[in-house]
């Protein structure tokens, strides 16, 4: 997964919560989400965020040790 991969998924699930919110429903990838479908939505978008967070840091960084 890259990190565009990642930032695509977080602004579509960002914008099905928003048309979700107004009433209406929406389709990603074919899969449509309505009012109901809102936890779901809440879900994604918080995985999509942290997907996006990891990526843009750049891995695995140590803090605080000391060389032996």
């Amino acid at each position: 997964m890259t990190l565009t991969d990642a930032q695509t998924q977080l602004a579509n699930w960002l914008t099905a919560s928003t048309k979700v919110a107004q009433g209406q429903s929406y389709s990603i990838s074919g899969r449509a989400v309505t009012r109901a479908d809102a936890e779901e939505i809440r879900k994604q978008i918080i995985y999509w965020d942290r997907q996006v967070k990891r990526l843009t840091k750049g891995g695995i960084t140590i803090k605080g040790a000391t060389p032996v």
